[in-house]
């Protein structure tokens, strides 16, 4: 067995401390630590105040390793690093233990534990658990799953999360998800928060739940962000979450700061020290507490393969390559939006969301992939939500006021004039104006943060994936979608579906749940939008997508409530792509 050493900051090519090779033969240890019973399964909390208080989790599995992680609290026993066993076991009883190895406590990075296990079997589950001799303290016991092989699967089961605002209410939504039958969860971002007390998410909720943000202001310093971290693997569902199934992540833009790019964010002022400072304090804690397998930590886009079914495209849309995001008030003159000058900055060639390597590995990944399915894991929406102009003036006027009734009128009253223009249209009426046509050609993208304000990339992306079957799953704007991807011809390319968020508000947030504009939009917004086939914009849960070699399934499982312990959720919508 062999290890190597730990990573002295981002700087480092190799970051994982510990590795660990399983035995090719079941070991059997000693019965006083072997066998355990449901009861040891909960794992014990020694009288001396240590233990492993923010649970186990496991990270990119592969076909033949996995990374199990934990966080140990010392005690006052616990001298220098504290000594941490990590057992593997195929079965949950630890009766056959293929791994009972001494791994490293990193006093550098808040006492986490990673560890890279690999010599495993493809399509197998693997138990696991950590534990101190010395203190006595034990974690509970943790399930993982590697991938399939070729030729070992005929269906591939994913849960897609993304934006868990601790403050808005319960993670409901992980409780959900460690209790279905996916072999891996896909987190698109958004793992935390970096607002502080009485900032976003915070509602009527968040003091009776007891769950205001920790630290109390925004997030900078490296110690600010291991404390949220810690706050966030605190609550129960999100670790049951972790303990039962494997996690692959990527980070969106709040791990580090809102709207953020590659050098700057929206978010992110003066007083507050340097952007870049605080970027890497995030990134660093991003990796203690979600650890991936990569050889930079400045880059985590990479790629998992699954029984030949799916190739798996986990993409950083946010940090990586990002050039700072377009904004129409920076072209408004005299009240009215100087459209050619932002025509001319939209379709620039140079402009990128992912940067010239990720691009270039991207589109290799694309053109060598033999995978039935090509899945995009990325963080904003790639589909195409080209909108009307003046709807699009309108629902700007809506987001910077705090609207009442009257706005809300005016805003249903458009949307109902423009959705019986496009289908007069599509039903082949000769009388429809020229004048009424442009109202609903004359079209703007909705989100210059998402793949939209960046076209001239997604052409080249989509270029590389012609002929291909081509899934992209989103996360970020915190409401569900399904939408077909169409290159600049129209041409069909592909689909996305996008998830809920965990706690985070939609659109009911905008509309100040008014339920009647709510229901208009969702659904006005798929007749409008060429490319949109679904709108859920007021309900919090995750997407279930199943891959067969013929089939890509895609399931929105909305949850009951934020406020009390509730697990049910109920299919919302489905939608199958072939």
């Amino acid at each position: 067995m062999s290890k190597c050493t730990k990573s002295n900051g981002l700087s480092r090519r190799a970051f994982i401390r510990n590795s660990v090779l399983a035995a090719t033969g079941v070991s059997l240890l000693p019965a006083a630590i072997s066998g355990c019973t449901e009861d040891d399964m909960a794992g014990f909390k020694p009288d001396s105040g240590g233990g492993f208080f923010q649970g186990v989790a496991s990270f990119d599995p592969g076909q033949d390793r996995v990374i199990l992680w934990t966080r140990y609290t010392t005690t006052p026993i616990d001298e220098g690093k504290p000594g941490i066993l990590l057992d593997v076991a195929k079965d949950k009883y630890f009766q056959e233990v293929i791994v009972s190895e001494s791994v490293m406590v990193d006093l550098t990075s808040d006492f986490t534990v990673y560890v890279d296990v690999s010599n495993l079997q493809s399509n197998s589950r693997y138990y696991y658990r950590f534990r101190n001799q010395k203190s006595g303290a034990a974690s509970v016991v943790g399930e993982t799953k590697t991938l399939p092989s070729a030729g070992e699967a005929t269906e591939v089961k994913m849960a897609v999360v993304s934006c868990a605002n601790f403050q808005a209410g319960l993670f409901n939504v992980y409780g959900a998800v460690a209790e279905s039958d996916v072999d891996v969860v896909i987190h698109l971002g958004d793992y935390i928060y970096e607002n502080g007390v009485g900032g976003y998410g915070e509602n009527d909720l968040t003091t009776t739940l007891g769950r205001t943000h920790e630290p109390e202001a925004e997030t900078i310093q490296l110690e600010d962000y291991r404390t949220r971290y810690r706050q966030y693997r605190s609550d129960e569902q999100l670790q049951k979450a972790h303990q039962l199934k494997p996690f692959i992540c990527v980070w969106d833009d709040h791990e580090i700061i809102g709207n953020a790019y590659k050098d700057g964010a929206q978010n992110h002022q003066e007083y507050e020290g340097s952007f870049e400072a605080r970027k890497m304090n995030a990134l660093q804690v991003w990796h203690e507490y979600l650890p991936v397998r990569v050889m930079d930590k400045k880059l985590i886009y990479r790629s998992f393969d699954f029984a030949g079914l799916v190739n798996l495209m986990m993409l950083d849309t946010r940090i990586t390559g990002r050039d700072r995001q377009l904004d129409y008030s920076s072209y408004l003159t005299a009240g009215s939006l100087d459209r050619a000058a932002f025509i001319a900055d939209w379709q620039n060639p140079n402009r990128t969301l992912l940067g010239t390597s990720q691009r270039s590995w991207l589109i290799s990944q694309l053109e060598s992939s033999s995978a039935g399915w090509q899945v995009f894991g990325n963080q904003v929406l790639m589909g195409r939500m080209l909108v009307p102009a003046e709807l699009l003036a309108l629902t700007t006027q809506i987001g910077a006021a705090n609207s009442g009734p009257g706005l809300y009128a005016q805003y249903k009253a458009l949307v109902a004039e423009l959705v019986l223009i496009k289908l007069r249209i599509r039903q082949g009426d000769s009388t429809v104006s020229n004048e009424e046509k442009a109202r609903v050609e004359t079209v703007l993208p909705y989100n210059l943060d998402a793949w939209d304000g960046y076209p001239v990339e997604r052409e080249m992306i989509f270029a590389a994936a012609a002929g291909k079957k081509l899934i992209s799953l989103a996360g970020d704007t915190h409401n569900a979608w399904y939408s077909q991807l169409t290159d600049a011809s129209a041409e069909k390319i592909g689909a996305e579906f996008a998830t809920p968020s965990v706690s985070s508000p939609g659109l009911e947030a905008l509309f100040n749940n008014d339920a009647e504009a709510l229901a208009g939009i969702e659904q006005a917004l798929p007749i409008v939008v060429d490319d949109l086939q679904y709108l859920n914009a007021s309900q919090r849960g995750f997407l279930r997508v199943s891959f067969t070699a013929s089939s890509a399934e895609a399931e929105w499982n909305f949850g009951q409530n934020l406020a009390t312990k509730d697990i049910t959720t109920s299919v919302g919508n489905s939608a199958s792509e072939h």
